[in-house]
């Protein structure tokens, strides 16, 4: 109990403080501009759910968002309880030739909503069906990964959830869904999307699946929201009860230790073994267990689908490059996954910026640690390492959108601030992501990717040439006129 109370509530608190999203995954964005275009008799009749006008009982709540540095304003929202709100809300918009954008919890940032755009909610639209005879859950838009994991475990099954309980099914996925629990063993979560049900810009409510449009269906599995708005996935599931895994905890003065070891390490591990190692500022405060408070540590982050004697002995290398502080790697329950990165879940002001790494060297380490570690020149909360490979690295059954298979390993910095650290943060989290550009593949990873990756050089870079074109080509199909393209969009060929 004690070690679950180091990892949970003795330092997910604390981060809520200090981290920001550390599991980037979803399709909101921010800003403004001036000048409403919708009234009420605008706003489509017969709805389950709600259509709310700027200034209606409900409006600001229904844009709350996990990162508080967005604030989108849109003209009109539509909180959807079911498909036909959807396509109402679709066909609304393409009579006024607006755009369309989607939010369900708010993780990732990509660009302006305005007073011109209808913004579709899917909070409310929270069904989850498993079938446990066929490993295949069927999900609704607005459900989390929680409400997924409590209906699995019951039945011996687990998803290829992300490292948080609160991050929107749907938007993980269909931006790739990089699982750092069970990843390296299983592939992207979009490997194993089974069929979407899918409203494209006609308003129509299509199931896609490869019996019934493969374009498509390779498309929006690694493509998110361009290509319409999803109300429900089916995806596999794994018979995984439980995981060997936890974070260990080291003094920020062993970071050059812990790294050293970490990148020989991974290269040893099996593709069951799922890790990262992080380089986090802790704050000083009461709700950080007394060993963590106020310092600079490295946190090496285990998920191994193997027993505990088997992964105790996989693990020993780490615990043996310093001395620990905090050691809190068990044997555990798989709906207690989300005690491994124990990331924050009160919403929180990020700024963040990502890369793909094709290597980890001694130099990649020295460099790292010089604009990141101890000396750097701007604390950063955060700053991650996550290990690709395995099954990452490999083409699924059933092809899809999703790219860069080539990376060994993410690179993700977050920090927290408000707009009065914009530029100190901003400028330092660029100063880390162009030390590390030698190492680079020169390729993203969509969900990982934020405002600043929104010019479309950037969000071509997510993929390869030819599945960009093949895409654009879709685009052209389903949405010639851009209606989703209030995200890292892929325009119409």
């Amino acid at each position: 109990m004690r070690r679950r109370t180091l990892l949970g509530a003795g330092v997910a608190a604390p981060l809520a403080m200090t981290l920001g999203a550390c599991s980037p995954d979803e399709t909101p964005q921010a800003g403004s501009s001036p000048g409403a275009t919708f009234d009420r008799a605008a706003l489509p009749a017969g709805l389950v759910g709600k259509a709310l006008l700027p200034g209606d009982p409900g409006y600001a709540d229904e844009l709350k968002t996990y990162n508080l540095l967005m604030s989108p304003k849109p003209g009109v929202v539509i909180a959807a309880a079911a498909a036909g709100d959807v396509q109402a809300a679709v066909r609304m918009a393409a009579g006024r030739g607006a755009p369309v954008a989607v939010l369900a919890t708010g993780h990732q940032p990509a660009v302006p909503i305005g007073p011109d755009t209808v913004l579709i909610t899917t909070r409310a639209m929270r069904g989850v069906t498993v079938d446990a005879q066929r490993r295949v859950a069927r999900v609704e838009a607005g459900v989390r990964w929680q409400q997924v994991v409590d209906e699995t475990v019951k039945v011996g099954l687990a998803p290829l959830a992300g490292s948080t309980p609160i991050v929107g099914v749907v938007g993980y996925t269909l931006g790739g869904g990089l699982s750092p629990i069970m990843g390296r063993a299983h592939g992207y979560a979009a490997d194993h999307v089974r069929r979407v049900d899918l409203v494209t810009a006609d308003g129509q409510l299509r199931t896609v699946a490869p019996d019934t449009d493969a374009d498509l269906f390779f498309a929006v599995r690694g493509g998110k929201s361009n290509f319409g708005v999803v109300t429900a996935i089916e995806f596999d599931l794994f018979p995984v009860k439980t995981l060997y895994g936890g974070a260990i905890f080291f003094d920020g003065a062993d970071a050059g230790k812990v790294l050293h070891t970490y990148r020989e390490w991974v290269k040893t591990v099996p593709d069951a073994m799922s890790s990262s190692v992080a380089l986090l500022r802790l704050p000083d405060a009461p709700e950080v267990p007394e060993p963590l408070r106020g310092k600079f540590v490295t946190s090496v982050r285990i998920s191994y689908l193997g027993s505990e004697a088997s992964g105790g002995k996989l693990v020993a290398p780490l615990l043996a490059a310093a001395t620990p502080i905090v050691a809190a790697v068990r044997e555990m329950p798989f709906s207690e996954f989300g005690t491994i990165h124990a990331d924050p879940v009160e919403p929180l002001p990020v700024f963040e910026r990502t890369a793909l790494l094709r290597e980890l060297t001694g130099e990649t380490v020295d460099q790292l640690l010089a604009v990141a570690g101890t000396a750097a020149p701007y604390p950063i909360t955060m700053t991650e390492i996550r290990h690709l490979g395995g099954a990452l690295g490999r083409q699924p059954a059933q092809a899809n959108a999703v790219s860069n298979r080539d990376a060994a390993f993410t690179l993700f910095v977050a920090s927290i601030g408000g707009p009065a650290d914009a530029g100190a943060i901003t400028k330092a989290e660029a100063d880390i992501i162009a030390r590390m550009q030698p190492w680079s593949t020169g390729g993203m990873f969509l969900n990982f990717m934020t405002s600043e990756d929104s010019a479309p050089d950037a969000v071509q870079r997510a993929y390869q040439p030819a599945v960009y074109q093949r895409m654009a080509a879709v685009k052209r199909k389903v949405d010639p006129t851009n209606m989703f393209r209030l995200n890292h969009n892929i325009k119409p060929a």
